[in-house]
């Protein structure tokens, strides 16, 4: 569903001539491919959605990181450039999450197992990837366990 919702949107970017989407939507295609491919080679199955999900929000980080160097480099007009293929590869993913929202799934998730001790964080990530795939943010999600597992 996904891989056909971009590529449908690559070839309308081209009817539509739009330089940066088109760059974009295929930089997001190959992307996809070379994920396929890797995962072949280890006798995997082509990625699902969710980790479709996981691979755009890896290629946002990115960006964003490299928007932060060009701001401090001076460069504006090649943080211009990628905040624009944010803005594209952002409109596939889901709603993300406010921090108030993952802060209680978090809480709700870790009643649910019973988590007791920095142990179970990996009980916990692993159950909130497979509730919240491309809707959480896994890097402030493991910040949040860590102050909620650790003993005050």
């Amino acid at each position: 569903m996904l891989r056909d919702n971009i590529n449908n949107a690559l070839k309308d970017a081209m009817k539509a001539r739009d330089e940066r989407r088109v760059s974009t939507l295929r930089l997001m295609n190959a992307a996809i491919k070379n994920a396929d491919i890797e995962a072949r080679g280890a006798s995997k199955q082509p990625l699902n959605e969710a980790e479709l999900l996981s691979l755009f929000q890896k290629m946002i980080k990115q960006r964003q990181e490299s928007v932060e160097l060009y701001d401090k480099g001076g460069r504006p007009e090649l943080a211009k450039h990628e905040n624009e293929e944010i803005e594209i590869i952002a409109a596939y993913l889901p709603k993300q999450m406010s921090d108030a929202e993952a802060g209680a799934a978090i809480s709700t998730i870790i009643q649910e197992i019973n988590a007791q001790t920095m142990k179970d964080m990996g009980r916990v990530m692993a159950a909130l990837r497979e509730r919240f795939a491309g809707t959480m943010d896994f890097g402030k999600a493991s910040a949040k366990i860590k102050e909620l597992l650790t003993p005050k």
